[in-house]
């Protein structure tokens, strides 16, 4: 039987890189949780036998005595063991079976970096996603000749698809639709996908994904005469984030932006978020539930930001995490582009006020159409480029036929 042939066994070769790089953030990730875990454990030791009061200030510093050196043992442990993982996986790594594209990992890897992204970045962790455009699960090289041979007939009509927290670019297919690959075949559009990792600040990610947006637009095999960027959720608020970033640093591509579809995207935030950081701040009420407190204060900076929208840089830097005010600047739209929003409900028709007051779970509809009380922050987007749907839930935007519908008509009009 013939040997593998190069370009498999390169495949396989990246793959074992992965899956070892996978297995040895893991084992860092672990050894870094279990410190973490020591640490809350050895906070309630600490105020509990010092019979700190119920309500105040938790008492800080390590235990003392055979106690402390209990707790700083297993954090030893712990450090140790993590060396023996990553020094084991760096040996056998070569030797991981090839699996190609997993979507297992894929979705566990969106999850984690969802929930811990910064922390991943900031500690150096494989499991980090790096940003990119993929097709099919594979980073495509931002070059003419590399895109040419991933695309053999490119349009000069270009979708961007932005996936939202938690997700990855694959999950755009769910239940056997793609709005994208939908787009291409009825419109002629050539869908990428966008993959990021969530978990980092907004702002970070809207400033790269425009950087990567003017090498694409640059590189891409023929002259871009449509661009469009469907985000879904957070992904919507990227997508404005690098509208922004794009424009300061003087891109090319917002002059070819012509559509920005948002699709549940929560303009000025989401409420469970805003519930999260009010449960946080009571948990810090009481010594005794401070360092389980610490646990829900874990969420990443991308979580903290759909608060309330943050889209820019002065919109957290300088403030404290769990600040419990909107403190965001005003980010106009991008102008001399379409701006069309899509909102779902839960419920199966109007109340009494003749509008839909339940969101679709996670994000409300006035958020998603980027209504405010507060006129400033309204988003001037028509009435006749904004619509809702109802019985749907946040994730059921992704397959819904009449949601399809309504975006693919909205790109047929020219």
């Amino acid at each position: 039987m013939s040997g593998p042939t190069g370009s498999t066994q390169r495949g396989r070769e990246g793959t074992a890189r992965a899956l070892s790089s996978d297995l040895r953030g893991a084992g860092q990730l672990v050894t870094d949780a279990v410190g973490g875990v020591v640490d809350v454990v050895e906070s309630m030791h600490r105020n509990i036998s010092g019979l700190a009061p119920i309500v105040g200030p938790s008492r800080q510093g390590p235990t003392r005595g055979i106690t402390g050196l209990v707790y700083r043992s297993v954090r030893g442990i712990s450090r140790v063991a993590g060396r023996g993982i990553d020094s084991a996986l760096r040996q056998l790594g070569p030797l991981l079976e090839y699996r190609g594209v997993s979507d297992k990992r894929e979705n566990m890897l969106a999850t984690l970096n969802g929930v811990l992204g910064d922390y991943l970045v900031a500690t150096g962790n494989p499991l980090a996603i790096p940003m990119s455009f993929r097709k099919d699960g594979q980073a495509l090289n931002l070059d003419k000749e590399s895109l040419e041979g991933a695309f053999p007939a490119p349009s000069p009509r270009v979708l961007v698809m932005v996936h939202g927290l938690c997700m990855n670019d694959l999950r755009w297919q769910r239940k056997g639709h793609d709005h994208g690959a939908e787009l291409a075949r009825s419109l002629g559009y050539t869908p990428l996908y966008l993959h990021y990792n969530s978990g980092l600040h907004i702002s970070t990610n809207g400033r790269e994904f425009a950087g990567l947006l003017e090498q694409l637009v640059r590189a891409w095999p023929v002259p871009v005469e449509e661009l469009v960027i469907l985000g879904h959720s957070m992904g919507g608020l990227v997508a404005r984030s690098a509208c922004h970033y794009g424009r300061i640093a003087g891109h090319s591509w917002p002059d070819r932006l012509n559509r920005l579809i948002f699709l549940g995207a929560p303009h000025h935030g989401s409420p469970l978020e805003r519930v999260g950081n009010r449960v946080d701040a009571l948990a810090g009420v009481s010594p005794y539930v401070a360092p389980i407190g610490r646990l829900g204060k874990i969420r990443s900076a991308g979580v903290k930001d759909l608060r309330y929208g943050n889209l820019v840089d002065e919109d957290w830097a300088g403030l404290e995490p769990e600040h419990p005010h909107d403190a965001r600047a005003i980010v106009a739209l991008p102008a001399d582009t379409e701006c069309l929003a899509i909102a779902a409900t839960m419920q199966s028709e109007p109340d009494d006020t003749g509008a839909f007051t339940r969101g679709d779970g996670l994000v409300p509809v006035t958020s998603a159409l980027g209504l405010h009380d507060d006129a400033e922050r309204v988003l001037p987007i028509p009435v006749h480029h904004q619509s809702v749907f109802s019985r749907l839930g946040h994730f059921d935007l992704l397959d819904s036929q009449e949601v399809y519908e309504r975006i693919r008509s909205w790109l047929a009009r020219d």
